[in-house]
C-alpha cells in the first residue's frame, strides 16, 4: 500500500465536491462565464487593450511571487517587464524570481495564442518548477524541476511522502486531463475548467512535490488550465493568483482547512468568489473606457455644429481636459494640460470666459460655486432605463 494513503488520506483525485457547491456558487459561476463572454467580445482601442493585458500580467506575476515573500512593488514589476527597472544587488534574487514568472506566463500565453494547447504531464509540471527556480536562491539540496526525494513541510503541514511523489504527480497530471473535467456542453465545460484549475493548485499545494517553488508552480499550472480552455480571456486567467495574494491569510486558512477535513468545496468556493470579484473589477474598467470613448465622440459630434476654427478646437480641448466628477476653479482650467496652457497663453483675458459660455450653451459643461466640470453625466441618458430601488 502506498504510504500517502495513510499519511494523506485526503489525496483522493476525486472531484465530487463540485456537486456540494450551493446555488449561490453556481450563480456566481454563471456570472463569471457571462462576463468572460462580455470581455472576449468587447473591442478596446489597441493601446487600451495592450495596457489592459499588461496590467493583468503584472498583477498576476507580482501576486504569484509576493505570496512567497517577494517584496517588489507593482511599479517595480512593471519596470522589469518593460526593461526600465533593475533591482539593487541585495534584491537581485527578487528581480530574478519575478522575471522567471513573467517569462513563464508570457510563454504560456504566446503558445496558447498560436493555437498550441499544452497537455499537462509530469514533465510539464517539472518544467514549470524549473522555470520559476532557475537562477534564484534556494537550499543546496533543491534541484529546479526535479521531484524531491526527501521530506518537506511548511508550518502546520507536511508534504506527501517522498517515495510517492513521482507516482502522485503522474496521477495528478492524468486526473487533470481525464474525462472528470471534460464535457460536450459549453456551460458545463466552463465550470469544469475553473474547477480543474483550482484543484490543480490545491493538489500541488497538498503534494508539495518539489523542494522549493511549489506555490509558483501551482499558480502557473492554474493559469495554463484557465487560459487554454478557450472560454476565459487571458487577463481573467491571472485573477486567481491576485486573489490569493490579496487575501493571503484566508488563502492559508482555506488550504489548511481543506487538508484537515479532506473536503475541497470550501477552497473551491473561496477561489470562485475571488474570480467573481476580480472579473467584476475588470468589467468596470472596460465600462469606464467605453464611457470615455462615448463621451469623446459626443463632444466631437456636439462641437461640429460650430464652424471649424481655432476657437472650436480650443473649446473641444478644454472640455476634454476637464476631469470627470471634479469641479475645477476657472483660473486653474488652463493648467489642466500643457496643451491648454499653450493655447490660452496666446489669447486675451476674456477668451476663457467666452469658451466656457459656449460650452455651457451646448450643455457640455456645468457651473457651480466651486468651479466648472465636464457634463459627462449627460451620457448616462443614453443607458437603458432601469428602476432605482435603493
Amino acid at each position: 500500500m502506498r504510504s500517502y494513503l495513510e499519511s494523506h488520506p485526503w489525496i483522493t483525485f476525486k472531484a465530487t465536491d463540485i456537486n456540494l457547491l450551493g446555488p449561490r456558487m453556481w450563480m456566481l459561476l454563471g456570472e463569471v462565464r457571462s462576463k468572460c463572454q462580455h470581455l472576449a467580445g468587447t473591442p478596446l482601442q489597441p493601446e487600451v487593450a495592450q495596457s489592459f493585458y499588461e496590467v493583468a500580467l503584472i498583477e498576476g506575476a507580482k501576486a504569484t511571487t509576493a505570496i512567497e515573500g517577494n517584496t517588489l512593488t507593482e511599479d517595480q514589476v512593471a519596470g522589469i517587464l518593460r526593461g526600465t527597472f533593475k533591482a539593487p544587488p541585495s534584491r537581485a534574487y527578487q528581480e530574478r524570481e519575478v522575471r522567471n514568472v513573467l517569462d513563464a506566463l508570457t510563454t504560456i500565453s504566446g503558445e496558447i495564442m498560436q493555437g498550441k494547447l499544452p497537455t499537462i504531464t509530469k514533465g510539464l509540471i517539472c518544467d514549470f518548477n524549473r522555470q520559476v527556480l532557475e537562477g534564484t536562491e534556494f537550499e543546496s539540496h533543491v534541484v529546479p524541476g526535479r521531484i524531491r526525494e526527501y521530506s518537506v513541510g511548511v508550518p502546520a503541514y507536511q508534504g506527501a511522502p517522498a517515495q510517492d511523489c513521482h507516482y502522485l504527480v503522474d496521477r495528478l497530471a492524468e486526473w487533470l486531463e481525464s474525462d472528470t473535467f471534460r464535457s460536450d456542453k459549453p456551460e458545463v465545460r466552463f465550470v469544469l475548467a475553473v474547477a480543474c484549475a483550482i484543484y490543480a493548485h490545491l493538489y500541488i499545494a497538498w503534494l508539495h512535490p518539489f523542494g522549493d517553488g511549489n506555490g509558483r508552480t501551482a499558480r502557473l499550472l492554474e493559469f495554463l488550465i484557465l487560459a487554454r480552455c478557450g472560454m476565459i480571456p487571458l487577463p481573467v486567467a491571472h485573477l486567481l493568483s491576485n486573489h490569493y495574494n490579496l487575501t493571503r491569510d484566508q488563502y492559508y486558512r482555506e488550504l489548511a482547512k481543506a487538508s484537515r477535513t479532506g473536503e475541497t468545496d470550501g477552497f473551491l468556493s473561496y477561489g470562485i468568489q475571488g474570480l467573481v470579484d476580480g472579473i467584476r473589477d475588470q468589467i468596470e474598467q472596460v465600462l469606464q473606457q467605453h464611457f470615455k470613448v462615448t463621451w469623446l465622440n459626443f463632444v466631437h459630434e456636439t462641437m461640429r455644429q460650430f464652424p471649424s476654427s481655432p476657437a472650436r478646437g480650443r473649446q473641444r480641448s478644454l472640455v476634454l481636459a476637464m476631469p470627470s466628477g471634479i469641479d475645477t476653479p476657472k483660473k486653474e482650467l488652463p493648467e489642466l494640460s500643457p496643451k491648454l496652457a499653450r493655447l490660452y497663453a496666446r489669447t486675451g483675458p476674456r477668451t476663457l470666459s467666452r469658451d466656457l459660455n459656449r460650452l455651457l450653451s451646448v450643455r457640455l459643461v456645468t457651473k457651480s460655486p466651486k468651479g466648472w466640470r465636464a457634463n459627462d453625466r449627460i451620457i448616462r441618458a443614453f443607458l437603458p432605463g432601469m428602476a432605482d430601488t435603493d
